[in-house]
């Protein structure tokens, strides 16, 4: 099984799929701070954009999921895994009228994965 660098909880998934019955195709971009602090932000698909800066992790519940590479630098040795806590989160995120907020997780890799994404030419 190939190593993924994004994964996301069963309730972020479920937050997903209620938002693409809503709004659409979706893509998620981490925040690096500014007025958001660092978090997940979800977008309909296209509405953020995406340039040569950015590098696309994978997908969560069919969402493209982007970050800077300045921040990928900081956080390549750790699998990001996207969960919902209550509360509000980035004024800019889809999420922000349910009351609840994407946040991102992490776990280091296993020495394993590492090689395997090293081997794969990600990171």
């Amino acid at each position: 099984m190939a190593v993924t660098q994004v994964s996301a909880t069963d309730a972020a998934l479920a937050l997903i799929t209620k938002l693409k019955t809503r709004y659409g195709e979706l893509m998620f971009h981490q925040s690096g701070g500014c007025c958001d602090g660092s978090s997940p932000m979800c977008f309909q698909k296209g509405e953020f954009q995406v340039g040569d800066s950015d590098i696309c992790l994978g997908e969560i519940g069919g969402a493209e999921f982007y970050m800077s590479k300045p921040q990928f630098e900081y956080w390549k040795h750790t699998h990001l895994i996207i969960d919902v806590v209550e509360g509000r989160g980035g004024m800019f995120s889809l999420e922000g009228p349910e009351g609840v907020r994407f946040l991102t997780r992490s776990r280091l890799y296993a020495d394993d994965e590492w090689a395997e994404l090293v081997s794969a030419g990600k990171v």
